[in-house]
């Protein structure tokens, strides 16, 4: 997809980053797809400032809803860089240095009237890793 494909957008910050250095679990706020065909997450990670690896790491995942209360886990076909995790919807799994430090970012085309992101935290995460979500709208049906 191009930029031209995306139609009507707007962005919303949905985790600020200077609040955030998560050692457990932490889901975003949920974007309302109303009125929308579908969106782009950005996900900017910090540094981590722990040692990670296998049983210490972070990962990203889209998780939908009908009703902004219940979420369940995206299916793969669902969203746009699906890789192997814990759960469906995952779209990174950070677990080494060399993964930290990075800009993710994953498209959802689904069903579902909200989207948004957790971030999963295996292992004993002592020191947190700061990172920044961001929602993007896309395909506005009216204007």
């Amino acid at each position: 997809m191009n930029y031209k494909d995306l139609g009507n957008v707007s962005v919303s910050s949905l985790l600020e980053c200077d609040l955030v250095a998560p050692t457990v679990d932490v889901n975003s706020t949920a974007l309302d797809l109303k009125e929308h065909d579908g969106c782009y997450f950005v996900v900017n990670v910090g540094e981590s400032n722990d040692t990670l690896s296998g049983s210490v790491k972070i990962e990203l995942e889209v998780q939908t809803s009908d009703d902004n209360s219940t979420f369940v886990a995206a299916a793969d076909a669902e969203i746009s860089a699906a890789v192997t995790g814990t759960n469906t919807g995952t779209f990174a799994v950070i677990d080494a240095a060399a993964e930290d430090a990075t800009v993710y970012s994953v498209a959802y085309i689904g069903r579902e009237r909200y989207a948004r992101v957790t971030v999963n935290v295996t292992g004993t995460h002592t020191n947190g890793t700061p990172l920044a979500i961001t929602g993007i709208r896309f395909r506005g049906k009216y204007t």
